[in-house]
């Protein structure tokens, strides 16, 4: 695990959003891609986890539009959905 308490408190609160569905979601997300991250990508992720989690799968599954300022490379790659894995 990362020794940067940052990322550790990010993994924490990415796992830890409050439903299963989002915590797959953006924990997820966090897992896959936390490592290529530089500060800006960060940041983005920090103002990200604000978001409501209605509003982030909703963005994820395509029900509602993704606002304009959250659109660019990382909500690109967390529109994938590459990083979810259901566990039984």
């Amino acid at each position: 695990m990362n020794d940067d308490p940052l990322m550790r408190r990010l993994k924490f609160r990415a796992w830890h959003r409050g439903t299963r569905e989002s915590d797959y979601t953006v924990g997820g997300f966090f897992e896959r891609y936390h490592e290529t991250w530089n500060a800006e990508e960060i940041a983005w992720f920090e103002r990200f986890m604000d978001e409501q989690d209605a509003d982030i799968i909703g963005w994820a599954l395509g029900t509602i539009p993704v606002p304009d300022e959250w659109k660019g490379p990382m909500m690109d790659k967390f529109l994938k959905l590459d990083f979810v894995k259901i566990e039984n």
